[in-house]
């Protein structure tokens, strides 16, 4: 079972109540804090390229990355709907997070949506070095996770999304043995007068903040921060979203 085979086509449906505007402008104001005028950005598990797309309407120039061809798809098929004759349009490159392999340099980086969450801990260390690689000096990369204390809560939910074209059931444990929640997925998905099934299942990982500073550090990043859920202030305790800045030696 491949994450976002069978979602893929169903994703921004089932997902209208992102708050993709707040992310953007809390890139904006985490740029601002680290004093960055950013130009150019990689979104980093980019999916479907929702944020990708909003975040080129305001002016940057973007690169999508993302290891699900169906989820690219739909991303570069939204080009097409792009009502803003003015908007760069995205770069989009099918990659896993860990081969991350651009053609140049970006001021910034982003990882939206506890992407950062799927990567094991074994492979981790090799996606932030590469970020770092393709940062430009003094660059910012951004990036929020589903806290273990969220993720160990899950255990034993059982969560029901529906549209008039699909219905997905998804199920989550979590085992202490892995450190890690597991997400069983059934995309009923309408077809004429029939239903298909799909199944998949997806696995996040629950990094502790400390040990994500400490991998942050060996791949060469300074000035780490931590953040709340879409707000400039230090996370709680209870928190369930928080998101980490952290940039590249030098200056922009």
């Amino acid at each position: 079972m491949n994450a976002y085979s069978s979602l893929a086509r169903f994703y921004d449906s089932l997902t209208e109540d992102v708050p993709y505007k707040a992310f953007a402008d809390f890139y904006r104001e985490i740029f601002r804090l680290y004093g960055l005028d950013v130009k150019t950005m990689l979104d980093l598990a980019c999916g479907t390229g929702t944020l990708t797309h909003l975040l080129a309407s305001r002016g940057y120039e973007m690169i999508g990355i993302d290891s699900s061809p169906e989820m690219l798809s739909i991303a570069v098929a939204k080009q097409r709907q792009s009502g803003n004759p003015l908007c760069k349009k995205p770069m989009f490159i099918c990659q896993p997070m860990e081969e991350l392999d651009l053609y140049g340099t970006v001021n910034a980086a982003v990882c939206a949506l506890d992407g950062v969450n799927y990567p094991p801990p074994e492979l981790l260390c090799e996606v932030f070095r590469r970020v770092e690689l393709f940062l430009d000096p003094g660059g910012v990369f951004i990036f929020d996770i589903n806290t273990p204390r969220k993720l160990r809560n899950l255990d034993g939910s059982i969560f029901l999304d529906e549209t008039d074209d699909v219905f997905c059931v998804w199920r989550a444990e979590f085992s202490e043995a892995d450190n890690a929640c597991f997400y069983g997925m059934d995309v009923f998905a309408k077809s004429g007068d029939f239903w298909t099934r799909g199944s998949e299942e997806h696995i996040e990982y629950a990094h502790e903040p400390q040990e994500l500073l400490r991998i942050l550090e060996e791949a060469g990043f300074v000035d780490i921060k931590l953040f709340g859920e879409l707000e400039i202030r230090e996370p709680t305790e209870d928190e369930e979203r928080i998101f980490i800045a952290a940039r590249k030696k030098g200056s922009l």
